[in-house]
């Protein structure tokens, strides 16, 4: 678990050696490091770090070498995303998915997410680029590993992924906390200016809006709640799509979900302690929102209860673009409700989500603790 070890792996990865400025190795030492700390991390969880830092590594050499060779990436423009932002957990995925529907729109599906800058010697597969092959396999063997992730969270290649992975490569943000306890990255994290961070998010996404369009960004990212001022210091256009959700259905879907991930990740599994971990993330992630909302330009913010997005999503849509001013032809609703269509809920099957009886959480007790969340953006109870 060393910083050299990362490094020297991905440049024999990529043929590589130019890393650009070397800042992020301070921050790549500590998500390791954690790694190092976590006295409860299994071979598989340790591994995971490792793979994770040589990957984001790796790709921050491809970075580099693409902006040296072609300059007028930078040049590219921005202009105008639609940020969705909530908790895990609370509808996100399948409004971004739906807004990537719209044929207009560039989203970041998960095989590209994972490796947004091709490597130029390798070949396609069949006609398939390789990254779409690899994130395949991938997929197919998480799914052996772990048969409900179909159910709670899919990963195949096509899903449209959260642009955290974007940042990945500058080794900032809260993206170690899902792969262990991470204590001392979590106080730098939360400590440091985040828009440098952003920055890179933005240099990331010319670099994808300059190998192919269109240029009309859906993003979507839980915890942009916490770094609203970055993004909006960055993103100054973005309109803001809020999903809320009743923090104890988040907190019992996403706790579940990190236990039994967690499995794999750890011997023994606390899951009082990862419950923990969640119900204190979670409110750090609310209290910032409730904090920094007003950094949002209200022509620029559209506030989405999740009950109603499972009522009607499409008319929900409807009200969204109506708000931003995007036009919604024949052509572009047919394509949304042609996905809606495809993607049935519950087409999986679905999973029971319990805190009393899986955690041994009174929810009236707990519920208590976010109050000034739903009072603040009149979010409806949904377990009592």
């Amino acid at each position: 678990m060393r910083a050299a070890d990362v490094l020297a792996e991905a440049r024999s990865r990529t043929g590589l050696d130019d890393f650009g400025p070397t800042d992020f190795v301070e921050r790549m030492t500590l998500w390791l490091a954690d790694g190092e700390r976590d006295a409860d991390l299994t071979a598989f969880g340790r591994a995971a770090i490792h793979r994770t830092c040589v990957r984001f590594a790796a790709t921050r050499l491809r970075v580099e070498a693409l902006l040296r060779a072609h300059p007028e990436i930078e040049d590219v423009e921005v202009r105008n995303p639609v940020v969705v932002i909530g908790l895990p957990r609370s509808g996100t995925t399948h409004l971004v998915n739906l807004l990537a529907a719209d044929s207009r729109r560039r989203s970041l599906p998960y095989w590209e997410a994972c490796e947004p800058v091709p490597d130029p010697a390798e070949q396609a597969v069949d006609g398939r680029d390789p990254r779409w092959v690899r994130s395949a396999a991938n997929w197919a063997g998480m799914k052996r590993l772990l048969p409900f992730m179909q159910q709670m969270h899919p990963f195949d290649p096509d899903h449209i992924h959260e642009d955290l992975e974007l940042q990945g490569p500058y080794f900032s943000s809260y993206y170690p906390e899902w792969l262990s306890r991470s204590e001392l990255w979590r106080s730098y994290y939360l400590s440091h200016d985040q828009t440098p961070a952003y920055e890179y998010l933005r240099t990331m996404l010319k670099i994808l809006q300059w190998q192919r369009g269109p240029d009309e960004w859906v993003l979507k990212c839980p915890q942009h709640f916490e770094q609203l001022g970055p993004l909006m210091t960055v993103f100054p256009d973005a309109k803001v799509v809020f999903t809320h959700r009743d923090p104890l259905a988040v907190l019992q879907s996403a706790a579940t979900m990190t236990c039994y991930t967690g499995r794999l990740r750890y011997d023994p599994l606390d899951i009082d302690q990862l419950l923990q971990h969640w119900c204190d993330r979670v409110e750090q992630l609310l209290r910032a929102a409730v904090r920094d909302v007003h950094l949002i330009p209200p022509e620029q913010r559209f506030d989405v209860a999740f009950t109603d997005l499972a009522k009607n999503d499409l008319g929900l849509l409807e009200r969204i673009y109506d708000k931003f001013g995007i036009s919604m032809p024949d052509q572009i609703r047919d394509q949304l409700h042609r996905y809606l269509l495809d993607h049935p809920r519950g087409r999986d099957g679905q999973l029971v989500y319990d805190l009393r009886a899986d955690f041994g959480v009174d929810p009236n007790e707990l519920g208590r603790r976010f109050q000034f969340y739903l009072d603040a953006f009149d979010v409806r109870r949904e377990i009592a």
